[in-house]
């Protein structure tokens, strides 16, 4: 009778092992049936023992089985041991390479861990870009449609871009004003230097113009 769980064995060496030591049980029952026939037969003729060991054909060739079934299984046992010893090897080697990729595996966690804690302390920084008044994105792009399809990292870059041009633009002017403002508030200066300088000439020549006008008012 074959072992329960012999159906559950799916590799082929086992399967031939296990097919092997069922036909040398077989082979071994065959032999005890034989010999026990024989000491009843013996028993029967009046023999208290049996002389000798049982021989006959039958049991030269059940011996001859029983050998040839246990030489075929001690040989099917080597290959399974040695399948086993392979097995074993090959499993060791792939529980390494598993424990290293697990290693590795968890390294990238950790790597992932680490970078997103960086990204998100990039996106919560304070950018000092976000305090600037920027005109509109909308506005923007009614100056600049070529701009339209730009992803909003590169459109931000862009609209930076433009408010620091604006922005030196009207610097540049600023000092034009300034220097324009300067100029003119120079020539101002001038202008009431020269006006200063005029009155008090016109106030000697009223003071040097006075015996004259004295004289003009003598009655001859």
């Amino acid at each position: 009778m074959a072992p329960e769980n012999t159906p559950q064995i799916k590799e082929q060496h086992l399967q031939d092992c296990l097919s092997a030591l069922q036909q040398t049980r077989e082979i071994c029952i065959q032999v005890i049936q034989q010999d026990r026939e024989s000491s009843l037969a013996a028993a029967a003729a009046g023999q208290s023992e049996p002389t000798s060991i049982p021989s006959g054909p039958d049991r030269a060739k059940s011996q001859k089985q029983l050998y040839a079934s246990i030489a075929r299984l001690r040989s099917l046992h080597r290959n399974a041991y040695m399948v086993l010893r392979q097995t074993k090897q090959t499993t060791s080697e792939a529980r390494q390479e598993q424990d290293r990729l697990h290693l590795q595996l968890q390294n990238l966690y950790y790597q992932q861990r680490h970078l997103r804690g960086e990204i998100d302390a990039c996106l919560d920084f304070p950018h000092t870009y976000k305090d600037i008044p920027l005109v509109s994105e909308e506005e923007y792009l009614e100056r600049h449609v070529e701009d339209s399809e730009k992803d909003p990292h590169e459109l931000m870059k862009l609209r930076l871009a433009d408010e620091r041009a604006v922005r030196e633009e009207l610097e540049a002017q600023r000092k034009q004003l300034i220097a324009k403002k300067q100029a003119l508030i120079a020539e101002n200066k001038k202008r009431k230097d020269d006006l200063a300088s005029l009155d008090e000439h016109l106030k000697k020549f009223i003071e040097s113009s006075k015996p004259i006008q004295e004289t003009f008012k003598k009655e001859y």
